[in-house]
């Protein structure tokens, strides 16, 4: 017997998680086998293919913003997770202080340089190698320092006074050299191979060269050395290479009958500018939908832009809008918002997750290849 297939209609409506105003239902997902009697849901890659999309909706270097369609929820949050965790960046993990006469105490300013994201070359970063912390309990276990896992920055600012300021000058930035450092004073100190891989445009700096590291005054002094390793998120938050990286599901707002007038005002208000739309009743609406009749010219809600929807439910709260609205989400339409910290431009940081779950599906297939001989 052929698996029965359902009606198009009734895919979709399997698609739309329900907000209600009190509750969320049709929450878990069915496309799979034997879930509807009958049906076939197994899984087929030509079929997943035809079915997925990806579309973008905003590409900055520190911002993106796309839609991952036909996708299940555990895959998406799987790239969410390893965008966060599991990319690798370089970031400051030994901070050795010669001498610093600052006001900011040792350990303080040592936190502070950890925090500043560095960027410089991928191709650098690509080839650097995992540096070995080793055991407490062995000293001497972990790896050696060498050009190829461990890159070394210095700072050295001293304060002194200007003598070229005005006798009225009020502002310490310009009545002492050095007042405030910056991350722009960190300065890197290339060894080896380090030569050939970061340079130019791609030699480490910070991403941001204003970030306010501590201020002197005269007679104070910080100097210091830094040493950086390649790491993940899931060390340590200073390792992740993004800010934020969040989904959420598209939104589906379904006017079942007809808003008008006042009522289309109040309706348009209860949700963010320009989701939904005031438009005159012209002669054709009131020929298709007896609700029309006679209201020729007055305003009807209609839906503009859901995309742009928070689905806050406030239209849900009114008596008169009550069994005129239907709200939901699309359960496999996924809105991407990626903030780079700056290692990896925003839109190649999803690529690298991509590269990071393929690696991880090719290990344990290589387990479970192990495991059936």
């Amino acid at each position: 017997m052929a698996p029965l297939v359902p009606s198009h209609e009734e895919l979709e409506r399997r698609r739309i998680v329900n907000v209600n105003a009190e509750t969320v239902t049709n929450i878990a997902s069915t496309d799979f086998p034997g879930h509807w009697p009958g049906e076939s849901h197994e899984w087929n890659l030509d079929k997943f293919r035809d079915g997925f999309r990806v579309d973008f909706h905003q590409n900055k270097k520190f911002e993106a913003s796309f839609s991952l369609i036909g996708l299940d929820a555990s895959i998406a949050n799987a790239f969410r997770r390893i965008v966060m965790a599991e990319v690798p960046t370089l970031a400051i993990e030994w901070v050795y202080i010669h001498n610093n006469t600052s006001v900011i105490q040792d350990e303080v300013l040592a936190q502070r340089l950890g925090l500043i994201p560095l960027q410089g070359s991928v191709e650098g970063l690509n080839w650097m190698q995992w540096y070995n912390k080793g055991s407490e309990d062995e000293p001497g276990s972990g790896s050696d320092l060498a050009d190829y896992n461990t890159v070394v920055l210095r700072l050295d600012v001293e304060c002194t006074k200007n003598p070229n300021a005005s006798r009225d000058e009020t502002d310490p930035r310009k009545l002492y050299k050095n007042a405030h450092v910056y991350a722009k004073d960190i300065v890197f100190h290339p060894v080896g191979r380090q030569e050939e891989f970061f340079t130019g445009e791609g030699a480490i700096r910070a991403v941001n060269p204003d970030i306010l590291v501590a201020k002197l005054r005269p007679g104070q002094k910080i100097e210091l050395e830094m040493h950086c390793i390649k790491g993940i998120g899931a060390d340590h938050a200073k390792f992740s290479p993004v800010a934020t990286a969040t989904y959420r599901l598209m939104p589906v707002i379904q006017i079942l009958r007809p808003i008008i007038g006042e009522d289309a005002k109040k309706f348009a208000k209860c949700f963010p500018k320009g989701v939904i739309g005031l438009e005159p009743i012209t002669a054709e609406d009131e020929r298709q939908n007896a609700e029309y009749r006679g209201r020729g010219g007055e305003l009807k809600a209609v839906v503009r832009d859901a995309f742009n929807d928070t689905v806050s439910r406030e239209c849900l709260r009114h008596d008169e809008f009550k069994g005129k609205v239907k709200l939901g989400r699309i359960r496999d339409h996924f809105i991407f918002n990626i903030e780079s910290t700056g290692q990896f431009d925003s839109d190649v940081l999803f690529l690298e997750s991509v590269k990071v779950l393929k690696l991880k599906c090719a290990r344990w297939k290589r387990g479970l290849t192990d495991l059936m001989r």
